[in-house]
């Protein structure tokens, strides 16, 4: 799922390490500048996404926490580098 110039993976209900799997499907044979935003409801995410960004080479753009039904979930985005 992509929106505007950016990629969307929706991990929601998934427990690590699947969220970080799917980034990093998706992320392969895209080019470098492209974004990349992984929703996820596991807390792991929260530092495995920027772990897995700085272990490739990507940039950790940021996060943002959401709420749903009382329960949080993350959006964290990733520029992917060479």
């Amino acid at each position: 799922m992509s929106t505007g110039d950016g990629h969307v993976v929706d991990a929601r209900g998934l427990r690590c390490p699947v969220p970080v799997i799917r980034l990093a499907a998706h992320a392969q044979g895209l080019p470098t500048g492209t974004e990349v935003t992984v929703l996820a409801t596991d807390p792991a995410v929260e530092h495995d996404v920027p772990a897995w960004a700085r272990l490739r080479g990507h940039t950790y753009v940021g996060a943002r926490t959401h709420e749903a039904d009382g329960r949080p979930w993350w959006a964290l985005t990733v520029r992917l580098g060479d």
